[in-house]
């Protein structure tokens, strides 16, 4: 009877041992060193579709600029790397549940300061035009009369929509589905300008430049940070000083000349 009570006693602990382990691997957050985040990792969100910061390789496997900068700060960290694709939607919902530490993405936090803990802007993102090398084009007064296009509800469409002092000198302003159809529309004489992002204008034509330039001259800007949880300062800290050591040590602008052939980074 006492070898029975002994077993059943035994195996009693053993359930009640891996229940609790169960339920600490399902623990999502945790405060540790770090901050408030995943334990042990470093999960990324960011939207798949959104080269050169986010997208799916031509390898299958998930790559950019903001990745390359998350991984390298998620080893200096000693955390495990995780790049979580989200519905850019529900951006908000996935950071607020924890699935996500962050949001970093070519992440815009002009106009949102308020609604996440944003760490400092890294980059200085321009809205501008790309014109063929030998386009007479030197000005934003030569696109007077000009064929301009834009990506559908890009931010260079929007702020083209809300400079009307400028759109309304155009022949037309047309938008496409992506920018690897302006850019053939660009290098056939299709349009005379592409109105875009600087971070993928320099991205796109890095290996091209004999074939496209970007004009001086900006439709207007705004500053790419990394978003966290409202209040979560912590995880935020640790992260920036590891970013200001790459800035440093050169690791930053490295990165930077691999994606878009330039340093175009500004963190400090």
């Amino acid at each position: 009877m006492k070898k029975r009570w002994l077993a059943l006693l035994m195996s009693t602990v053993v359930v009640i041992g891996i229940l609790t382990g169960c339920g600490d691997k399902e623990t999502q957050k945790t405060e540790t060193k770090h901050g408030t985040s995943t334990e042990g990792k470093f999960v990324v969100g960011f939207d798949q579709e959104f080269p050169p910061m986010g997208f799916v390789g031509e390898d299958g496997e998930f790559t950019g600029f903001d990745l390359a900068l998350a991984e390298e700060v998620a080893n200096r960290l000693d955390l495990e790397f995780v790049p979580n694709p989200i519905s850019w939607d529900a951006k908000d919902l996935e950071l607020s549940s924890g699935t996500i530490d962050c949001i970093w993405n070519g992440f815009t936090m002009t106009g949102r300061e308020d609604d996440y803990t944003f760490s400092k802007p890294y980059l200085n993102n321009r809205q501008v035009f790309v014109v063929n090398n030998d386009s007479d084009i030197k000005s934003l007064e030569d696109l007077s009369g000009k064929m301009v296009e834009v990506q559908a509800d890009s931010s260079a469409e929007a702020a083209l929509k809300k400079n009307s002092k400028l759109s309304d000198t155009f022949e037309k302003m047309q938008a496409v589905p992506d920018y690897n159809t302006a850019m053939m529309d660009l290098e056939q004489g299709a349009v005379d300008a592409i109105a875009m992002d600087e971070v993928v204008a320099a991205y796109k034509i890095k290996s091209k430049e004999e074939k496209f330039r970007v004009l001086d001259e900006e439709i207007s800007s705004e500053e790419y940070a990394i978003g966290f949880l409202k209040g979560n300062t912590k995880l935020k800290e640790n992260v920036e000083k590891v970013l200001l050591d790459m800035v440093e040590d050169g690791t930053m602008k490295a990165l930077s000349e691999e994606w878009f052939g330039s340093d175009i980074t500004t963190f400090k």
